[in-house]
């Protein structure tokens, strides 16, 4: 899956629940500088998976272009976002509060592993978790999992999505991140 600019059509999950209206927003602001960001999804307050005495967590998904190689985006576009509002990753404990979380969910239509982890994409989280497949299935209900088979509208549609709830639509979003923008 290409864009009519030619880079590939890259989804990517967000994540925070440490000051997560300015992180998210910061995010998005910041992968704008690095790709094109063609649609973001509704925000979500969703709760903690795993460790669960912390507070909710906001997510969302971003649609963006990008002619980087996975890997490359990883390291050069979305660990720099994480680096840039000190994103802490605690070893004893994956699921700990964070400032910012960002995840290549799908690159295209592409499966496949990259990276010295490796990194799996599609993300196995979209079949896990309503607070990954949601925002996603917003972005795009008619996408085709490639491994899967099924929409991502289907695929959300299965999920437990309890505790999960719409705080701002995109458009509410996207209009509070112009006016940020505009006034700094």
């Amino acid at each position: 899956m290409t864009s009519p600019s030619g880079g590939t059509v890259v989804y990517v999950s967000l994540g925070s629940n440490i000051q997560p209206e300015r992180h998210l927003a910061g995010a998005v602001r910041l992968l704008a500088t690095r790709c094109e960001v063609l649609a973001v999804s509704s925000v979500y307050r969703t709760p903690p998976q795993g460790y669960t005495e912390q507070a909710d967590f906001l997510n969302m998904a971003v649609k963006v272009t990008t002619a980087l190689a996975p890997y490359a985006f990883k390291t050069e576009v979305l660990d720099w976002i994480e680096r840039e509002f000190k994103r802490v990753r605690d070893p004893h404990n994956k699921n700990a509060p964070r400032t910012i979380d960002l995840d290549i969910s799908l690159w295209g239509d592409s499966s496949l592993d990259y990276g010295p982890k490796p990194w799996h994409v599609p993300d196995p989280d979209i079949l896990r978790f309503a607070h990954v497949a949601v925002p996603l299935a917003e972005l795009a209900p008619d996408y085709v999992h490639p491994e899967r088979g099924q929409t991502l509208a289907t695929i959300a549609a299965a999920l437990d999505t309890a505790g999960i709830e719409k705080l701002l639509t995109s458009h509410e979003f996207s209009s509070r991140l112009k006016l940020r923008r505009d006034n700094h």
